[in-house]
This record gives C-alpha cells, structure tokens and sequence, in this order.
C-alpha cells in the first residue's frame, strides 16, 4: 500500500501543474513573439543589401554590369557571424556580377513589391536570401543576397534563454512562495498537532474549535466526540473496578477475620493446613482488590482530590514504616532507611500506595537474610522517593513491560498478580513524575538487584506548572 503524501506536498502539486501550464504557454507566446520581428528585422537587412546592390546597376552599349568597387564587395560581404553572397543576372538568366552558384527562388514563388524572401541551402549551409526584381535598360534583371544563419540561430537561442531564464526563476520564487504561503496556511493545523502531542493520556478536554481553521473543524469535531467516547469508557471502567474493590474488601475482610479466628482455635492439623491456605489465598485476594482499588484511583480521568497539598515523602514512609518493618523481621530482611525531607504535591493517598508496592515487591521477592532500603531526598534539586534490595533484579530487557498490566516474567517467584509497578507507573504519571529501574545492590549469587526510583518535578515548579 502507497504511503500517503503529506498535505504541504500535494497542495503544491495541485498548484504546480497549472502554474507549470501557464508558464509553458507565456514562453512559447513569448518566443514567438520576439522571433519573427526580430526574423523580419534580419531580412529587411537583406533587402537593404539587395537594393544596394541593385543601385550600382548599370548600363553600357546596351550591356549591364555592377559597378561595385572591391572596397564596397569587401564592405557587402563582411559579417561578424555568417558569410555574406550575392548574385545579380540579366533578364535572360545570364550572370552579370557574384557567386554564380546561389540557388534561385523556389519555383511559382510570387513576388511582394518585387521582392522574394526564402530559406535554401548553399555549399551544405542553411541560408536565408532575398531576391529583388529591378528594372535595368528595359529589362527586368534579378539580384540575390543571401547570408549564412549563424546569427539568426544565435538570437533564437538567445531568445529562448531570455524568456525561458526568467519563467524558471518565476517558477522557483513562485515555489518558494507557495511553500512558504501552504505552510503558513497549515500552521493551525500543526499548532493543533503539537497540542494533541503535548497532551497526557489523562487529559480528554475538548479542543476548543473557535481556535482551529474553519476547513478542520469537522476534524476538532471527531476528535472531541472521540474524546467524550474515550472518557465515558474510562470512567465506566473506575467505577466498575472502585466498586467491585470496595464490594469484595467486605466480605475479605471478614472471611480473613474468621480465618484467624478460627486458627486460634484448637482444630485438627488437616483442617489447619486447609484453614492456612484459606488464610493465604483471602490475604492475597483482599490486597488484589486493595491494587485495583488504587488503581481505579489513580488512573487519567479518576475523581480524586485536586493534586495541590504539599507532602514530604519523607513522611509518607514514616507513617507506613512499622507496618513493613514486621512483616520483613518476619522474613529476617534488613530494612534500612536513609529518609531526607522531600516536598512534592500530590495525592497522599496515591503516594502512600505506590509505596506500599515499591516496598511489598521488594520484601515479596528478595530472599532471606537479604536486605531493602527506603530512600527520599532531593537529586539536583528534584525530589525523589526509591527502593533499593538485593535480590535477583529485573533484567533490563523487562523492564519497560513489567510497568505493563498483569506483567510478570516468565520463571518469577512470589505470589503477586502483576499490577505493583504498573499501579506506581499510573500513580507517577498522576504526579508528572517518572519510573526509573536500574540495578540495585549486589547479592551473595552474583545478582545486581533492582532499585526502583521515582522522580518527581520540585513542588514550586509543580504548582507553577
């Protein structure tokens, strides 16, 4: 399938073609135009020569000559481009003076004033001459002139230089101009473009058509409705997800609350194993819907709070820290922090979550006797929050799709379900922050382990954003 043009290419091939048509019409009118006056002009020159030569006719004892001195032949003949005859007969045919080799006037050729003007050859040249008819002692005697067309060839290659020259150069500033004019023209269409492109995926706002080209409204039109459709279904899909979360971490909530009821209780082993993986499995599903939760929360289009508080992520941690700090002794993983004030605006709620995953994967996957650390501070001037472990890392060739939905590499361990750092992903974005994964600390198995660092813009230049 043909690739199509752009829209500043073919507008100029609508205009070339016409343009092209009239500027090949005004040169050859042009050529024309100047050619034959000039044509005339060179064979008025030659009847001139011939009427000449023709007054140096004379008469003696009834017999006629040329007195033509061989200063006036010499004078006759000299051209700067061609070579210059002449022929002069009597009545009878009878050469009387000059080259006896000059051919005649084509036959049944008609006489004007007396004057016949024709192209012939001569001595294997192109010529062009003039025959004239004058009287001479009662008789009618026939003079030729003739010249070589080096200089009439010449001026028509000169002509068509001088007209063909300047329609190029027209021709050119006339692209020029259209370029120029067609991508002036385009210019809303490409202001429209770079906004769309500047756009989040989080921002479905209406084009405003009053600023687009009347010819790009049907356009802004479809885009808008595209916009309203992409927009619906976003929000149909968060109340959906926020509802079925919040419908399950009820009944969850009491199912686990049993569960460990009930494993307090002295109950045979083969019902304990059976209640312990009940246990298990409700924990996992609960947290399941606390992910989806989050993620409803913070995907482009969520209704949650306007993003204007201030919060240190220093304290985010803090809050959240005792929480993961039994649940990795429970695993004998070190859990350090290196916390330093942090200040960005955003959603505390989101932040808190993207933590909790950061923190979750990072205990959830490295092995025990490993070791995770918290860090918040400021790189460059920038606010940042990261989590850094020794475990087996992220290979770097998964680590733009383990930002994916329900992502996990082939051979993973653990028990997660593939939302983690794509709900950190979306919780960035939220933020205008950026997900970075590197490699972390060094392990006892020759790993790199992985180090998963948000990078957020400076809360000043955030809310001057």
């Amino acid at each position: 399938m043909r690739a199509p043009s752009s829209l500043r290419v073919r507008l100029l091939r609508v205009l070339l073609a016409p343009l092209a048509a009239i500027l090949a019409v005004s040169s050859i009118a042009a050529y024309y135009f100047s050619v034959g006056p000039a044509m005339d002009a060179f064979d008025h020159g030659l009847i001139n020569n011939g009427v000449a030569v023709a007054d140096r006719i004379r008469m003696e004892g009834g017999q006629a000559f040329v007195d033509l001195p061989s200063v006036a032949q010499q004078v006759l003949r000299t051209d700067r481009f061609d070579q210059i005859y002449y022929l002069v007969r009597d009545a009878k045919g009878r050469r009387i003076d000059g080259d006896d080799d000059l051919p005649p006037p084509p036959p049944g050729e008609a006489p004007d004033d007396g004057v016949i003007v024709y192209a012939a050859k001569h001595r294997g040249e192109k010529i062009r001459a003039a025959a004239l008819l004058v009287p001479c002692g009662g008789e009618t005697c026939t003079v030729i002139v003739a010249e070589t067309t080096v200089k009439r060839q010449r001026l028509v290659h000169q002509i068509l230089l001088w007209n063909v020259l300047p329609e190029l150069l027209l021709v050119g500033v006339a692209l020029a101009l259209m370029w120029r004019g067609v991508k002036r023209g385009l210019e809303p269409l490409a202001q429209l473009s770079d906004e769309i492109r500047a756009r989040s995926p989080r921002d479905l706002r209406s084009i405003d058509e009053g600023q687009a080209p009347e010819e790009a409204h049907q356009l802004v039109g479809a885009l808008n409705r595209l916009f309203a459709r992409v927009g619906e279904a976003n929000l149909n899909q968060q109340r959906f997800l926020s509802n079925a979360a919040h419908q399950l971490r009820t009944p969850l909530a009491g199912l686990q609350a049993h569960t460990e009821l009930a494993l307090a209780q002295p109950v045979p082993e083969a019902c304990r194993a059976e209640l312990e993986q009940v246990h298990t499995a409700t924990i996992r599903t609960a947290r399941l819907a606390n992910q989806l939760l989050a993620l409803a929360r913070a995907e482009p289009g969520a209704e949650r709070p306007a993003e204007s508080t201030v919060i240190d992520l220093r304290q985010v941690v803090e809050d959240c820290a005792n929480e993961w700090v039994h649940r990795a002794l429970a695993r004998e993983i070190d859990l350090g922090f290196d916390l330093a004030p942090a200040a960005v605006r955003g959603d505390a709620f989101l932040l808190r979550e993207a933590l909790v995953n950061l923190i979750g994967n990072a205990i959830e996957y490295t092995p025990e006797g490993g070791s995770v650390t918290v860090r918040t501070g400021e790189r460059g001037g920038e606010p940042f929050m990261e989590v850094e472990d020794n475990g087996p890392g992220i290979p770097v060739p998964e680590r733009e799709r383990v930002l994916e939905r329900f992502y996990r590499p082939a051979g993973t361990a653990g028990t997660g379900s593939g939302l983690g750092l794509a709900i950190v992903h979306e919780i960035a974005d939220a933020h205008r922050a950026t997900v970075v994964i590197g490699d972390g600390a060094p392990n006892t198995h020759g790993g790199c382990g992985c180090r998963v660092s948000l990078n957020f813009v400076a809360a000043e230049a955030s809310k001057k954003a």
